[in-house]
């Protein structure tokens, strides 16, 4: 006992109290019995049983839960520690009936009055506690913030009980706003249900509100912005709790409130990862990953660590970004060995001393030029990054007979109108080449997807530098539609897809429905504080070279076939042209004499769905 704290040592001696004292009341509530005439073998039996009892509360560490958060799984708990006790003595008892005395029944009541009494000291201590904490809510509710709760599920009933129990955070739950009708009528952790979504800026006046909280981790972006659009009515703020594949733990809490987001606004279904056909090819590997300092080869390089692979090698030519990458993997996995490789996929000799050190297992290609302006300006610079260098990594992965090779592709590369699109569909046709060379024990695999949101790049920075500028935002045309996805969704689903090791295979990830870039424009400037057209104007600028209006995931002689993920595709193969080294050996002579023309008529000869914008 001297080892316990005093909390402890109290909780331990009242509940000792309380099994003892329930093994002489069990005598008492047993019917018919002269106690007078039992008060030995009461003594007797309420003495015996004092030193196992005390045993097992210490061994179960009973004395260590936290009475005032007292949850079911405490609860079963201690009613297995009761019944260890109960069901021997029990039977004991029931063999022994000629020689204890002891009344068969009176070792079931006491494992029934110990439950009862057991737990409700634990029962008590919370209630005491959460009226207290309800209390001194109630004090700060002058100064603090009315809250709606939307969601009155189980992320919203955990949330409203984390408020009540830190009234210091300043966060008062009101009650809750749900649209699932079993519902209606109830309340949930002593708060209402005040009403159906819909009802937001009738409740908030009712009620005196001052923020509205989204409480539903699985909202789809559409649900989102619905709550989103009824505050803004209401004139009220908002913020949000994270989305289910954000709170990897499973808990939720008050720090991680947090304002709404576009990512919320596009909420898909949450990503399910079979862990298994994933952790099967990545664990106890090495892996390489081109690209890494980039935001989708570091998020590729976050992913891939959460498999416990036996080295990354960390693989880009920009050493500023490939050293944030490095040192972020060494705090939040310090036991994974990590390399930094400073090199350009363009530079074969670089490249090959990498693979002569570490011999990858399994190598993730994400190094490339993704800017279309920029390349439709510089389609030599395409051709020998988006290319040459992808036709360095399948060849040298085929040399050193890496297990797995996967391929970082875009929509773009389909029906390609830009130069960036076509060299990625060149060098999907080349880890096509290389699959046909591979081992049967080597998968070349490309994955295929659309824009993601926040890379670098990408539209929504470009939308915010200019709304801190005081605008207007720009937009090339009022029909531009893109697939959008997150960064974390997007890479995945890439590790995912390698794990289906269908050598030769083009993969394409289900983006969902897609968004008219006018659409995302307002959202951006909403969320930043601003109205549309009275604060930040929108203008439209024309489509810019390269540009299509709708992009699309699939060849139109493609098609896809299902694979075993859901949100993972199949596209039925399009093979590379017949003389496909050929025309590429033109292409890569006319990118260096640098004659941009030649260029473009290489790719429509190599692709012929090619729609040359510039030339058209």
């Amino acid at each position: 006992m001297s080892r316990l704290s005093r909390p402890t040592q109290e909780k331990f001696v009242l509940d000792l109290l309380a099994w003892s004292f329930v093994g002489l009341l069990a005598f008492f509530v047993r019917i018919d019995l002269p106690l007078l005439e039992h008060k030995r073998v009461i003594v007797w039996y309420v003495a015996f049983g004092v030193i196992p009892k005390a045993g097992l509360l210490y061994f179960f560490g009973l004395h260590r839960q936290s009475w005032h958060k007292v949850g079911v799984r405490d609860l079963y708990r201690l009613g297995a520690v009761l019944a260890l006790w109960t069901v021997p003595v029990y039977l004991l008892n029931f063999v022994l009936s000629g020689w204890t005395l002891v009344p068969r029944s009176v070792p079931l009541i006491e494992g029934v009055l110990a439950a009862l009494a057991l737990g409700g000291l634990r029962l008590l201590a919370r209630v005491l506690f959460e009226r207290q904490a309800v209390s001194l809510a109630g004090l700060e509710a002058g100064r603090g913030k009315r809250v709606l709760i939307v969601g009155a599920g189980e992320a919203g009933t955990i949330i409203a009980r984390e408020m009540i129990r830190h009234p210091a955070s300043g966060l008062q739950p009101i009650g809750f706003l749900d649209d699932e009708r079993a519902k209606a009528g109830q309340s949930f952790v002593g708060l209402p249900l005040l009403g159906v979504v819909d009802a937001l800026p009738r409740v908030v006046l009712e009620t005196g509100a001052t923020e509205v909280l989204i409480a539903i981790p699985s909202a789809s972006g559409r649900v989102v912005r619905r709550v989103v659009d009824l505050a803004r009515e209401a004139g009220i703020p908002y913020r949000i709790i994270p989305g289910v594949f954000e709170i990897l733990s499973g808990k939720v809490g008050i720090s991680q409130i947090r304002s709404v987001s576009l990512e919320d606004l596009l909420r898909r279904d949450s990503v399910k990862l079979e862990t298994a056909e994933i952790a099967g090819y990545l664990e106890n590997r090495t892996v390489l990953v081109t690209g890494a300092g980039g935001s989708i080869g570091s998020e590729i390089v976050r992913q891939v660590a959460r498999f416990a692979p036996a080295k990354v090698i960390l693989l880009g030519r920009g050493e500023n970004s490939v050293y944030l990458i490095q040192q972020e993997m060494r705090r939040t996995y310090p036991e994974l060995e990590t390399h930094a490789v400073i090199a350009d996929v363009r530079d074969v000799s670089t490249l090959r001393r990498a693979f002569e050190r570490f011999k990858p297992q399994v190598v993730f290609h994400a190094a490339a030029h993704k800017h279309v302006p920029l390349m439709e300006e510089n389609p030599w610079e395409a051709v020998a990054n988006n290319i040459q260098g992808s036709s360095n990594i399948v060849d040298l992965c085929l040399e050193f007979d890496v297990q797995r090779l996967v391929n970082v592709s875009t929509d773009k590369a389909v029906n390609p109108t830009s130069v960036m699109g076509a060299s990625k569909r060149v060098a999907e046709f080349l880890v096509q080449r290389g699959a046909a060379r591979a081992k049967p024990n080597q998968d070349f695999v490309s994955v295929r997807f659309g824009n993601v949101l926040g890379s670098r790049g990408s539209v929504i920075p470009l939308f915010q530098e200019q709304i801190k500028a005081g605008g207007p935002v720009t937009i090339t045309h009022p029909d531009m539609t893109r697939y959008f996805m997150t960064i974390p969704e997007a890479s995945q689903l890439v590790l995912q897809a390698g794990g289906l090791a269908d050598n030769g295979a083009v993969y394409v990830l289900d983006m969902g429905e897609p968004v008219k870039i006018v659409d995302l424009a307002k959202d951006v400037i909403r969320l930043s504080g601003f109205e549309v057209g009275r604060d930040i104007e929108i203008v439209f600028s024309g489509v810019r070279p390269g540009e299509k209006l709708f992009e699309e995931l699939l060849t139109a002689e493609e098609g896809t076939s299902a694979s075993k993920h859901t949100k993972i595709f199949v596209a039925k193969e399009s093979a590379p042209p017949a003389n496909f080294e050929a025309q590429l050996a033109v292409l890569k002579e006319a990118a260096a004499r640098g004659d941009a023309g030649a260029v473009r008529a290489e790719f429509k000869r190599l692709i012929p769905t090619f729609r040359d914008f510039i030339a058209s």
